[in-house]
């Protein structure tokens, strides 16, 4: 006699009750490891330091989009531009110079300035300003 059994067992295994118990545990760890602070970076002792470094004095080179040129927030021609740095490094020698050159002016000028600055062995720095 042929007997057929009347329920077939499914052999196959469903994931997604697995896939929600991941996901609950992964997201119940990152709670707690942000509510834990380790002891080591409490009891860390960074070094302090006797001495405070001064900033150094800055001044500042403007280039306008028109090219209009400012030393200190006064209007100069170019060719005024390296004896008016040159008076200002006299008073303090320590000085930065920051050049602060519109994007539409061409880098022929910041060219120009920059080398000014490197013939007379002046620190500068560079900053773009945007439309």
């Amino acid at each position: 006699m042929a007997l057929k059994r009347q329920s077939k067992v499914d052999s196959g295994f469903s994931m997604s009750s697995m896939t929600d118990i991941v996901f609950l545990l992964l997201i119940f760890f990152m709670i707690t490891s942000t509510l834990v602070t380790p002891q080591a970076v409490r009891d860390l002792v960074l070094p302090k330091s006797d001495h405070q470094v001064s900033a150094k004095p800055n001044t500042t080179i403007s280039v306008t989009a028109d090219m209009r040129y400012y030393v200190e927030g006064e209007e100069v021609p170019f060719w005024k531009i390296e004896r008016r740095l040159k008076e200002i490094i006299e008073i303090s020698p320590d000085t930065y110079i920051a050049l602060h050159v519109d994007e539409s002016v061409p880098f022929s000028v910041v060219g120009k300035i920059r080398d000014i600055a490197i013939r007379n062995k002046y620190k500068l720095i560079l900053a773009t300003q945007g439309k």
